[in-house]
């Protein structure tokens, strides 16, 4: 998995978690947060959702300590820009950027994918390759009613027990989603499955990613 990028000495795995909204790292590469804290004890998490108002600020503060429960070390960034408006405020979140990149110094960054149809992941991915220019970046997929799913390249297999670990923190965590006809465990799994399959999986299940640079 992460062995392309093996930690030497005693520093440990730094990973930078970016979502524009509250459910969208759970969603985009929530079982690669379950397998990495599995396989590196002492890693340390920045996690920064950029949109989370109201009860879905709770949500993602609740949904963050479960994913990470098992994590050396975690910071949680959660803000308040409006939902759907972020190409608007632009500035502003450019500003968290710059924050954002004082303090994490991560070997590892997980972010939207930069052909996502919806406004507020591009912006964010956009952001990301602005603010890091020196790290791994994996662009991680959400699935919606746009379909704009792609071709990725990147793959993390995940077995069985992290996928229903993964899909049961999003639904316990993330009530006021359940009215979504979409916001399922079939759906979560589904699209698991097929990224297992697309990377002949062992284990049958798979996250996938956006590697759009990688340097050896």
């Amino acid at each position: 998995m992460l062995r392309l990028i093996p930690k030497l000495g005693a520093s440990p795995l730094r990973v930078l978690c970016l979502g524009a909204h509250s459910d969208d790292i759970e969603i985009g590469c929530g079982g690669t947060i379950l397998r990495l804290q599995e396989e590196y004890p002492e890693i340390e998490f920045h996690w920064v959702v950029f949109g989370a108002t109201g009860q879905r600020m709770d949500e993602a503060r609740a949904s963050a300590e479960a994913f990470l429960a098992k994590a050396a070390r975690k910071t949680i960034i959660l803000k308040e820009f409006r939902n759907s408006y972020f190409p608007y405020l632009g500035e502003k979140i450019k500003e968290m950027f710059e924050d954002i990149k004082s303090i994490a110094k991560p070997d590892l960054i997980m972010t939207h994918y930069r052909d996502d149809l919806h406004q507020d992941h591009r912006l964010i991915a956009q952001f990301t390759w602005n603010a890091f220019r020196d790290h791994l970046v994996l662009e991680y997929e959400i699935p919606k009613y746009d379909g704009d799913l792609g071709i990725p390249n990147f793959f993390v297999t995940l077995d069985k027990p992290t996928c229903d670990r993964k899909t049961a923190l999003i639904l316990e965590n993330f009530p006021s989603q359940a009215n979504r006809q979409w916001f399922s465990e079939d759906t979560f799994l589904a699209l698991m499955r097929l990224r297992g399959i697309e990377a002949n999986a062992p284990t049958r299940y798979a996250e996938a990613f956006y590697c759009r640079k990688a340097v050896f």
